[in-house]
């Protein structure tokens, strides 16, 4: 299974170092932030799985950095831990209601963190990035890269397989192109929408007949994942 990765956002190196240390030797890649401003960027660029985000930090605070990524629609889904020194019941609330999934107060274990982390995760992933998904005969098996339809292996592209993948996990929902250009191939990678059109057209053609109407254009918008007409 690949690696998940944990974005540790905290102004204080010596707290970053520590958190650092006890996810790499439990598997995890880490990536690390001082500040809001470099956060954010870093979220865009290489899409971790999980944040990790101090409550207290000079210039934007992690409160208001989280409030700005549950607004954004690349990132509203992100899972976020918050990191502070703050026990009071009212923060608490405050971090919960801006977006937070959880809440570790420091001091705490690497221990205790890396059980909330692992919690926090198995809550927030979605089936098909790390179980099976299936729709109407069509079968994804994230673990192998494998995509079959009623039992027969399909052939597919890296990039046609990601966007099935993003599509089979969110479904009955519409993306615009700039949106799956986002999700799929990532925010710092600069190519045109219209590359979006190609690979649908290469995924419905792998998809075969039986399951290319589950790729649907949305007129005026862009592509919805359905097996409602």
């Amino acid at each position: 299974m690949t690696a998940k990765t944990v974005l540790i956002v905290d102004d204080e190196a010596p707290i970053r170092e520590m958190i650092a240390v006890a996810l790499e030797m439990a598997d995890y890649r880490v990536l690390e932030a001082a500040n809001a401003q470099s956060a954010h960027s870093m979220i865009v660029d290489n899409q971790p799985d999980l944040l990790l985000l101090d409550w207290m930090m000079p210039g934007t605070s992690g409160i208001e950095l989280a409030r700005r990524l549950k607004r954004e629609e690349a990132t509203r889904e992100l899972p976020i831990i918050m990191l502070t020194a703050k026990s009071e019941e009212d923060n608490k609330i405050q971090g919960l209601e801006a977006g937070a999934d959880d809440y570790i107060t420091k001091p705490f274990s690497p221990r205790e963190l890396v059980a909330r982390l692992k919690a926090v995760l198995r809550r927030t992933t979605p089936k098909g990035v790390e179980e099976t998904v299936e729709v109407d005969g069509l079968l994804l098996d994230p673990v192998s890269h494998r995509v079959s339809a009623d039992g027969r292996a399909l052939e597919m592209g890296p990039t046609e397989y990601r966007l099935l993948q993003f599509f089979m996990t969110h479904q009955e929902r519409a993306y615009t192109r700039s949106q799956l250009l986002d999700q799929v191939w990532g925010g710092n990678v600069y190519v045109e929408e219209r590359t979006v059109d190609v690979h649908i057209r290469r995924l419905r053609k792998a998809l075969g007949d039986a399951h290319q109407h589950l790729v649907q254009t949305v007129r005026g918008t862009g592509y919805r994942f359905s097996n409602k007409g």
